[in-house]
């Protein structure tokens, strides 16, 4: 019998990405937009995974996965539903001062679980937005309309009260206690929140609000890398999901000779080597077995589990080197660093792929494994469904290394320009005038 041969990196990468894309088709609430945050059952919305939806939609027609009619009235039925939600602010609303909650009721859109006012994941919600607009730029009655409502919601966020008079943005609010006694303090996903909240030509935040955030920046050296410190790998994808940060530089960098692309590469090193090492004596970890980054894992509380002498962390934001780390791996943010090195990435998820295939379920990775923490099949323990998160940042960064096309469109994007001019960002593409409707 002759063998089958392996696929190639670009058929893995388009069956890998294409069932990313179809997490959003299979937990979307057809009637209002919204997309669950896991494919669990009963799951909430979270308002960050309808961003990464609306940013799907364009890939997909591009793909010819979806017709363009299809895409627009999905997009659509978000975006109408932010438009005229509850912005009371009260503890049933679904926002307040353009800011929405956290995690919403998928049916009435309502706050649950006491969720915050999210700052950063309104951002990204916004993001989508931004993305379907510039996309769907038809002169047709639905298109116009999706363009307006899209920059309405944007317009429409008031990114200065979210300073609350501080030097920095707030992380979030609740109608129980207002501000949470936290901002943004060390390098984040964040750079994307400034940036829409520098770019916005309606509610700017003021002072040197972004120059307070990046002095909280801690700059080390890690197995003789310098580079920006972030433990979890997700923190050095998710502005990248939007903006090429390649050959652009704030004053930090400029100062550090480096910029936030390269720094996401360093980070993957970093990543490699700590794993090699693997300082914990941990099941599975080498060069080629990686990936600490915010995902589900084990908890003391499971059963199957409960005898394990070490800690568990649940869902947790595992970070190398300082930890948390309990052995468990988050496999799609391995495959979402592809952009930053692609050999290292594919040759780390073919491996992944087959020494644990438990871990591929409907052609996607599971949020997170644990080979340490093994059934009596021997199969490493595996979070169960699929987070709406971990999809999204797939898909696009599949899409930012096959073809660049999200990057390009995001550059015509005037509100982004703005706020990374704003920022201090300087070189690259900024130095260009946009083209618009890159592909």
């Amino acid at each position: 019998m002759t063998p089958i041969p392996p696929l190639t990196d670009e058929a893995l990468l388009d069956q890998m990405q294409r069932a990313a894309f179809g997490y959003f088709l299979q937990t979307v609430n057809p009637r209002n937009g919204l997309v669950a945050d896991t494919s669990r059952d009963n799951s909430p919305v979270s308002i960050a995974v309808v961003g990464f939806a609306l940013s799907s939609y364009p890939v997909a027609v591009e793909r010819g996965w979806m017709g363009r009619a299809d895409a627009v009235q999905r997009s659509l039925a978000a975006l109408r539903f932010f438009r005229d939600s509850d912005q009371s602010g009260s503890p049933t609303a679904t926002g307040c001062k353009g800011f929405y909650y956290h995690f919403l009721d998928i049916r009435t859109g309502a706050r649950v679980w006491q969720s915050e006012l999210s700052m950063i994941d309104t951002a990204l919600l916004i993001a989508g937005a931004l993305t379907a607009s510039l996309y769907f730029t038809a002169e047709s009655a639905d298109e116009i309309e999706l363009r307006e409502v899209a920059d309405f919601l944007y317009r429409r966020i008031d990114w200065r009260w979210a300073q609350d008079d501080g030097d920095t943005i707030r992380q979030g609010w609740k109608p129980e206690c207002g501000f949470l006694h936290y901002g943004w303090e060390g390098y984040s996903e964040a750079i994307l929140l400034y940036v829409l909240a520098m770019g916005s030509p309606t509610h700017p935040i003021v002072g040197d609000c972004y120059q307070a955030w990046t002095a909280t920046y801690q700059w080390e050296n890690l197995y003789d890398h310098d580079y920006l410190y972030a433990g979890p790998l997700f923190v050095h994808h998710f502005s990248h999901a939007w903006i090429d940060f390649r050959g652009i530089r704030d004053s930090f960098m400029r100062e550090k000779r480096s910029d936030y692309f390269e720094n996401s590469r360093r980070a993957v090193l970093i990543q490699r080597e700590y794993a090699w090492r693997n300082p914990h004596e941990f099941a599975g970890y080498d060069q080629n077995c990686w990936g600490l980054s915010a995902c589900d894992g084990p908890s003391d509380e499971q059963p199957g589990v409960c005898s394990e002498t070490r800690r568990l962390f649940g869902y947790a934001a595992r970070g190398v080197p300082f930890g948390p780390d309990d052995g468990t791996l988050s496999a799609p943010s391995v495959l979402a660093s592809l952009p930053f090195a692609p050999e290292m990435v594919l040759d780390a998820v073919r491996n992944m792929m087959a020494r644990y295939p438990e871990i591929l379920r409907e052609g996607r990775f599971s949020s997170g494994f644990n080979p340490t923490l093994t059934d009596t099949n021997g199969r490493a323990w595996v979070s169960a469904g699929h987070y709406g998160l971990d999809q999204g940042i797939v898909l696009m960064m599949i899409e930012n290394h096959r073809t660049r096309w999200v990057w390009r469109l995001m550059r015509g994007c005037p509100y982004i320009r703005s706020g990374l001019h704003h920022a201090g960002f300087r070189g690259g593409w900024l130095q260009h005038p946009p083209i618009h409707g890159a592909r």
